[in-house]
Parts: C-alpha cells; sequence; structure tokens
C-alpha cells in the first residue's frame, strides 16, 4: 500500500513552517497564538519524527539547516496552495445562493412585504426564496439551506434551529361577514355557533384554541375546508366565515382593518422556527435568524 498519506504531524509542520518563514519562535507562536514553548516543542517533535536537525540557534534567532531550508520550501509551498484553493471555495460559497424554503401562505403574507428591507440589510446573503413542497411544515433538505417554518417540538434532527418567536393563534373575520356586528361583542362560546372555516394542513388549530378558552371542542362546526392556509385567509376577507390563524400571518390584515380578531390570541405549543441544514451556510444562517428576529 502507498505510503503517500504517511504525512508528519501537521501542527508540528505548522509550527516548523511559521518559525522559518518568520526566522523567529517567538513571532511563530504570536501567530499562531499559542506559547512559545508549545512552538518550540512542535518543532522537536518534527525533528524526531524525521530525526534530522531543522533549525539552529543562531545568536537570539534561529536559522534553518540545509535539511530545514529542504523542508520550508516544500511546507511553504503546501500550506500557501491549500490556502489559496480554501479562499477559493469560501469564495465560491458566498457567492453561491443562500435557499431559503418556506411555506407559500408565511411567504405571501409575511416574507414578502419584508424581503425588500431583509436584502438591503443582508445584501451578501444572496437569498433565494423557494416555497415548500407538500406539507406546509415540510423541510426539503435536499433543495435548501434552511425553512422557514411553524413547527412543535422536538425538531428535526440533523438541522441547526433558531426558534424566533411563540406562535399564537385566534380566530379572524372580515367587517362583510354577515355576523360581524354580533360576534364583535359575542363571547367565545358563542363563536362556535358560526361558520368555521379551517386548513386542512393545520386541522388541530381551532381545537387547541377551544381547549385554551375551555369549552368543548365537540362543539365545533366546521364550514368550508382548504388546503392551505393562504386561500383560508383570503377567503375570511371574502366574508366567507370565521378563520383561525397565526397572529404573525394576519398582524397586517388586521392593522390595515381587513380583517378583525375580537377574541385575540393565545399561545401554542409550536413555535417559528428557522431551520437549517449543517453546511458550509451555518454562518449565513445565523445571519438571517438574527434579522428575523430582529424584524418580527
Amino acid at each position: 500500500m502507498s505510503n503517500y498519506f504517511n504525512l508528519p504531524p501537521l501542527n508540528a509542520l505548522k509550527a516548523f513552517e511559521a518559525s522559518a518563514r518568520l526566522q523567529s519562535i517567538s513571532l511563530a507562536a504570536k501567530e499562531l497564538h499559542v506559547t512559545h514553548g508549545a512552538v518550540s516543542r512542535q518543532v522537536k517533535l518534527l525533528e524526531e519524527y524525521l530525526a534530522v536537525t531543522l533549525l539552529e540557534r543562531q545568536g537570539r534567532g534561529i536559522k534553518l539547516t540545509d535539511t530545514g531550508s529542504q523542508l520550508y520550501e516544500a511546507s511553504n509551498a503546501a500550506f500557501s496552495q491549500i490556502h489559496h484553493a480554501c479562499s477559493a471555495i469560501q469564495q465560491q460559497t458566498q457567492q453561491a445562493p443562500f435557499v431559503l424554503a418556506c411555506p407559500g401562505s408565511l411567504l405571501a403574507r409575511w416574507l414578502i412585504p419584508r424581503l425588500e428591507k431583509l436584502q438591503e440589510d443582508l445584501p451578501d446573503l444572496r437569498l433565494q426564496v423557494i416555497t415548500n413542497s407538500g406539507d406546509e411544515n415540510n423541510l426539503p433538505l435536499s433543495d435548501a439551506d434552511a425553512s422557514l417554518v411553524f413547527i412543535e417540538p422536538p425538531y428535526p434532527e440533523q438541522t441547526l434551529a433558531y426558534p424566533l418567536d411563540d406562535e399564537r393563534i385566534g380566530p379572524v373575520l372580515s367587517t362583510n361577514y354577515q355576523n360581524a356586528a354580533q360576534l364583535i361583542k359575542a363571547t367565545p362560546a358563542q363563536l362556535l355557533k358560526e361558520a368555521l372555516l379551517f386548513t386542512r394542513s393545520r386541522p388541530q388549530a381551532w381545537p387547541q384554541w377551544v381547549q385554551a378558552q375551555q369549552l368543548s371542542v365537540n362543539q365545533l362546526q366546521y364550514a368550508q375546508g382548504f388546503d392551505h392556509l393562504y386561500y383560508l385567509l383570503e377567503a375570511a376577507m371574502a366574508g366567507l366565515g370565521v378563520a383561525i390563524a397565526p397572529e404573525h400571518l394576519v398582524r397586517n390584515d388586521i392593522a390595515s382593518d381587513r380583517l378583525i380578531a375580537p377574541w385575540g390570541f393565545v399561545k401554542t405549543s409550536g413555535k417559528l422556527v428557522l431551520l437549517a441544514r449543517k453546511n458550509q451556510h451555518e454562518h449565513r444562517a445565523q445571519q438571517l435568524a438574527n434579522w428575523l428576529k430582529n424584524n418580527l
């Protein structure tokens, strides 16, 4: 078998290369952020490994032996080549887009209105947004570097989870709804007699809210169901009934009077979370998580 990769200890080789290049063990220690003694021990270890003398004292400094000069030229060239290759890879990584997957409802109603500011604040992120396929909370690991989702812990393994905020849900309706005037002053119990709109991607939302009001889930009377939350909220704004939705996604609609939330919102066990893959983009995922948290 070839001994091509039978190299000396790389830390020792690194200490020797720095000492030879700087012609000083003290300066090498400073560059490598270790002690003078640590560098000396690593150089001694390398000399013992090779059974040769590489450095000799010269006054207060050091000088290379002929063998040391030979090893220095080779190690310096190798480290330089590795440095340039790593720099090129890092540059390619930084220039690659950071792909964020997001459910369509969260994308349309929360992220897109903030997308211009995000791109202005984080121009180096080079964000590319895609829509989650399938389930609203699906994390397409093969297609994205991260996913922005409402999800309950525990979070998927092999991901970096950045919890951004608690999820809060509540009933919302349009003032155009036929019973809106009466419902504004109604109790939660009276609400259960109305046409309750729901989304099939989140069937547990109404039961969670009803239980928080200490009411019986058996009293729920569903009307129209929708495949996605986006369509559910469009139906609510059209006055077709009362919908249940996360506060984050209807905050702008409430502020602009397109929807009202007479009963407020209750916290669930879910979180708004940025789930990121463990890859070369982890620093950019942290940047995005910080921005999202500061702009909720």
